[in-house]
């Protein structure tokens, strides 16, 4: 079989399996199958690109192939890094990648009680506190990530910045839309958001305690 004809059937195959793509990627519900997917159509199409010395499909299919192949590693590390954090501290830095910066300034209230949560935020630096309950929160503290479980989306508490600082925010739009490309990251978020509650609860209980003992203790005679 001469070069010619190798080429043609190399188009021809190369045609007929991204048609094959095509289709299978209707079939397909999460963003990691789908990744792996293209992966393997991305390396058919730049074999069968060779023969016929097609170097612009080469060239394309090649960059795409490396896109993909990045964005395959970001989804397992994210998952990777979620289940870590449900096992370990509770921490919520792998969403820093997601994460867009903000500039605060001392006396910024960033939201209002009963407000309408939309965001969940992460202390890089400076000091901000919970007004109603008067916690100040340190660098590093996640706050407003279970408004996006609570039915209503409201805000229960103000929050003020006392102190200039940085923070990074991400909207639930873009924590919903890693849920639906990848369910294994949903399933550990939700653990996460649970223990990190459990958690809150605990050291609500333990303030509470601390305030009731002195108050209960006799007086002296």
């Amino acid at each position: 079989m001469d070069t010619s004809h190798l080429a043609e059937h190399a188009g021809t195959a190369g045609t007929l399996f991204a048609s094959v793509f095509v289709v299978a990627t209707t079939t397909m519900r999460t963003m990691i199958p789908l990744r792996v997917f293209a992966i393997l159509t991305n390396i058919v199409l730049i074999t069968t690109a060779i023969p016929s010395h097609n170097y612009l499909v080469i060239l394309v299919q090649t960059l795409v192939l490396v896109l993909n192949s990045y964005r395959l590693h970001q989804m397992l590390q994210l998952v990777r890094d979620v289940k870590r954090s449900v096992n370990s501290d509770l921490s919520m830095e792998w969403l820093k990648p997601f994460m867009t910066e903000r500039k605060c300034n001392a006396g910024e209230i960033l939201f209002y009680k009963d407000e309408k949560a939309e965001d969940m935020l992460y202390i890089v630096s400076g000091r901000f506190r919970l007004v109603e309950s008067g916690i100040e929160l340190p660098v590093g503290a996640i706050v407003g990530e279970l408004g996006m479980l609570s039915p209503q989306k409201a805000r229960t508490q103000t929050l003020e910045c006392i102190e200039s600082g940085l923070i990074l925010s991400v909207s639930y739009n873009k924590v919903e839309e890693l849920y639906v490309q990848n369910p294994a990251f949903g399933f550990y978020f939700l653990r996460l958001a649970s223990a990190r509650l459990f958690q809150n609860i605990g050291a609500l209980e333990q303030r509470l305690a601390q305030q009731t003992v002195p108050a209960a203790a006799p007086k002296p005679a």
